[in-house]
């Protein structure tokens, strides 16, 4: 058939265009292989990182030669003023630290105190029942008298002192005068009898003992 015969609707086939000559995009339209092309957001990326790389390099070039020309030493040396005051500070901290720990260890041992002197304070009834009653002979001999012993020595474990001293002077730090009494037998104020046990936890007096005093005749 004539050229001039053909359909002028007839779609053409693809393969018959690419084969007629259809030419690719030039290589300047196309981005190169490895590498951001030039307004993509791993370009911009990469040009902030290298702003600011270049930034803080130079901010710290500026600041090694403000020191360097003010003469002021590094921090890090072992004589600069900075690491004198940083060692006088852990000083400071370590004695405050010692002194904690001392005035705590102080305050458990007053505790402790207190907590042992409250119990021997209210134990004290039970001793004087004890007394009373071997002095009237009810614990000469029994297992009474063996479970007042028992307690006794517990209790002397914790430094418990009975005051029950007689012919010794007078002393009102642990005496109770109830009565006094002249006797041409002494030459001082002496204690000649004890009423009521006193008590001593160490050098703490827990109860002062009643006695009679003797006082030289006038």
């Amino acid at each position: 058939m004539a050229a001039g015969n053909e359909n002028p609707n007839e779609t053409p086939n693809p393969e018959e265009q690419d084969a007629a000559g259809t030419q690719p995009a030039e290589s300047g339209d196309m981005p190169a292989s490895g590498s951001a092309a030039a307004g993509t957001p791993e370009a911009e990326a990469a040009d902030a990182s290298s702003a600011n790389t270049g930034a803080d390099g130079d901010a710290l070039a500026q600041a090694e030669e403000i020191l360097n020309s003010a003469g002021a030493p590094q921090p890090q040396a072992a004589g600069s003023p900075e690491a004198a005051e940083l060692r006088n500070d852990l000083l400071r901290l370590q004695a405050e630290y010692v002194n904690y720990r001392k005035r705590v260890e102080r305050d458990r041992d007053v505790a402790r105190e207190m907590a042992v002197i409250g119990v021997l304070n209210s134990v004290m009834p039970v001793l004087d029942d004890i007394d009373a009653a071997r002095q009237h002979g009810d614990l000469a001999d029994g297992p009474f008298a063996s479970i007042a012993n028992k307690l006794e020595n517990t209790l002397k474990q914790y430094g418990l002192a009975r005051i029950d001293e007689v012919g010794v002077a007078f002393d009102p730090n642990i005496h109770e005068a109830l009565i006094q009494q002249q006797s041409p037998d002494v030459q001082f104020d002496t204690v000649t009898q004890i009423l009521r046990a006193g008590y001593k936890s160490n050098d703490r007096v827990l109860r002062a003992a009643q006695v009679i005093v003797s006082v030289p005749e006038q």
